[in-house]
């Protein structure tokens, strides 16, 4: 009996769902082997410190993750819905002195980071934004699920929200500005918002960026945006895919460079790959530490390596929609699908990329690649998702926790 109890209680360091928790400890341990090959990129390419000072950043991330996944997990989540409203608008605000004051690192085009002041760091508030707002959300549709809302109430507490956040983020870093728009729809979708309000809010949505794209290409209003970039990206990748005559095949290359750097990558890595630390194009492909990070492994670790990887990341997946099935409240269910959805959708943004299958974008592949923003809101999703695993009582699997009653688990006004 003391032998089981001791089992336990070691079992308990883990709280929530041990599948998950230990997908997310190999992926974890596992990405530190990229990053120190890729981040060698930094040092020789871009003249950005060392590639030693590169891995123990990262390294340091990963710890400082999971000791913060593991906070997250004591915390009622429904404290964390509470806090979502004063959350979001806190970071709405960080979104606007981001527009006036933010900077560039590493060599990126787009103003996205804000330093604290008196400190070296510095992070993205459109990342914990789009937290927040998925948080959020869930949180508004599970309170108003009983009764039909007006129309004020669903541009004001839903719509308004979405739009404003989109419109913040937009400016600098619309891959991200459009993943939050999608992943907010799909959330109302599984909310339950009758369908009429949805289809209004992406015809209205429809509109708006269709005349945000107009005036920013047509006039000097929208100073300082990246229209001209994403068109840009856009043309590149149709006319790469394009097997027409008049193609200026050097023009494509030179524009297409990036992934076609990525692509050679992959070809090069074959079935069982070049070995840890021997891409032979990590120099010369940008960003090689972070958004063409899966390019490397598939280079270093071959097939065999990127469907490892994928298949821990489908492990996660479906560990998330597991628990978000098993449990009874319809806050904690929508949360977890929720979150689950956002992971998703980066990580398959990622390596479409990766592989040519979307145009360029700035997003990062989820507990693997090089930078701290990203990575700790990952962390801080997952441990929200173990957060709540933890309260359903699976009688099949060891080591979950003590089944709340439905009234408390959805006592969150």
């Amino acid at each position: 009996m003391n032998e089981q109890y001791t089992e336990e209680s070691k079992f308990e360091y883990l709280k929530g769902d041990k599948v998950l928790w230990m997908v997310i400890i190999v992926i974890s341990i596992f990405s530190i082997f990229p990053v120190y090959s890729a981040s060698s990129n930094l040092e020789y390419i871009v003249n950005n410190g060392t590639t030693t000072g590169h891995v123990m950043k990262h390294m340091f991330f990963v710890v400082l993750g999971l000791v913060i996944m593991r906070f997250v997990g004591v915390v009622k989540y429904e404290y964390i819905g509470k806090l979502s409203s004063i959350l979001l608008g806190l970071m709405i605000l960080l979104l606007v002195v981001t527009m006036f004051t933010g900077q560039t690192i590493d060599g990126a085009s787009a103003s996205r980071w804000l330093k604290i002041p008196g400190t070296p760091i510095s992070f993205q508030p459109s990342s914990f934004a789009f937290l927040m707002l998925i948080i959020y959300l869930c949180r508004y549709l599970t309170k108003k699920i009983t009764r039909e809302r007006t129309i004020g109430e669903n541009i004001g507490f839903i719509f308004g929200p979405i739009l404003l956040v989109f419109v913040l983020v937009a400016k600098d870093n619309g891959s991200t500005a459009l993943m939050i728009l999608m992943v907010s729809v799909i959330v109302l979708i599984i909310g339950q918002l009758h369908w009429k309000y949805i289809a209004g809010f992406i015809s209205s949505s429809f509109v708006a960026i269709v005349l945000f794209l107009l005036v920013a290409l047509n006039t000097n209003l929208i100073g300082g945006n990246r229209v001209h970039t994403w068109m840009s990206r856009i043309e590149t990748f149709t006319s790469s895919k394009a097997k027409t005559a008049d193609v200026d095949d050097e023009s494509v290359k030179a524009k297409n460079y990036q992934v076609m750097q990525a692509k050679a990558a992959i070809v090069h890595g074959g079935i069982t790959g070049m070995g840890p630390g021997k891409s032979a194009l990590k120099q010369m492909l940008p960003q090689s530490a972070s958004d063409f990070i899966f390019a490397v492994i598939v280079e270093e670790y071959g097939a065999i390596g990127a469907v490892f990887l994928i298949s821990m990341y489908l492990i996660m997946i479906i560990r998330i929609v597991m628990i978000a099935s098993k449990m009874p409240a319809f806050f904690g269910s929508l949360l977890v699908l929720s979150l689950g959805v956002m992971i998703f959708v980066q990580l398959a943004v990622n390596i479409a990329v990766a592989v040519n299958l979307i145009p360029v974008t700035g997003q990062p592949l989820p507990l693997i690649s090089y930078g701290g923003t990203s990575m700790l809101v990952t962390y801080l999703q997952l441990g929200i998702i173990l957060n709540i695993s933890s309260r359903i009582q699976i009688y099949d699997e060891e080591g979950m926790g003590k089944k709340q009653s439905i009234v408390e688990i959805n006592d969150i006004a």
